[in-house]
């Protein structure tokens, strides 16, 4: 099996490696940071610049990790983190098929990843050349738990960072007709 751990690192970490850098870069028809940027703003992903680069930097750091088969459960757990945010933030409404926008290509993703975690890089990996070749379940739960931990975190923290919404003056209040507010709870 080492022969098809190393394709699957190598094709699935390259394709992070290109996503990363499309937001980075604008490189393989990506938007760049700009375009990055007004994507994580109309996701809700405060700051955005800062959400921008920590998107790019782990799918382009995550991926060449994982096609070197370097801390491959950590790489793996990074990964993981971007793909359960993306779910969470893009896709999980559409449900889950990829031709209307779904999450169906993000779990296959997820369980690759899971799956490298757990099973180890293979012979032909830089983790096995410096003997930190690890496996078993609690390395792709382990992953799989940190990843889910990081996106919560992300999510929760851009929504902690989003602007404070304008003050409305008194004529953008709501109707309240029979409603016990007065214009002092307005201001």
């Amino acid at each position: 099996m080492s022969v098809g751990k190393t394709i699957a690192r190598g094709l699935i970490g390259g394709l992070f490696v290109g996503h990363g850098t499309q937001k980075l870069k604008g490189w393989f028809g990506g938007p760049g940071l700009e375009g990055t940027d007004g994507m994580m703003q109309s996701l809700d992903m405060y700051p955005v610049r800062r959400n921008s680069l920590a998107a790019g930097i782990t799918e382009t750091a995550g991926g060449t990790m994982l096609a070197l088969g370097l801390a491959t459960p950590l790489a793996s757990a990074a990964l993981i983190g971007t793909m359960i945010t993306a779910i969470r933030k893009v896709h999980l409404p559409n449900g889950p098929w990829a031709a209307n926008g779904g999450w169906e290509f993000n779990a296959v993703l997820i369980a690759a990843l899971i799956g490298l975690a757990e099973d180890g890089p293979g012979d032909v990996s830089v983790d096995r050349m410096l003997g930190f070749d690890r496996s078993g379940a609690a390395w792709g739960l382990g992953a799989l738990a940190m990843g889910a931990a990081v996106s919560t975190a992300a999510i929760e923290s851009g929504r902690r960072s989003a602007p404070v919404a304008a003050v409305r003056d008194d004529s953008s209040a709501p109707d309240t007709a029979g409603d016990p507010m007065t214009d002092d709870d307005l201001n």
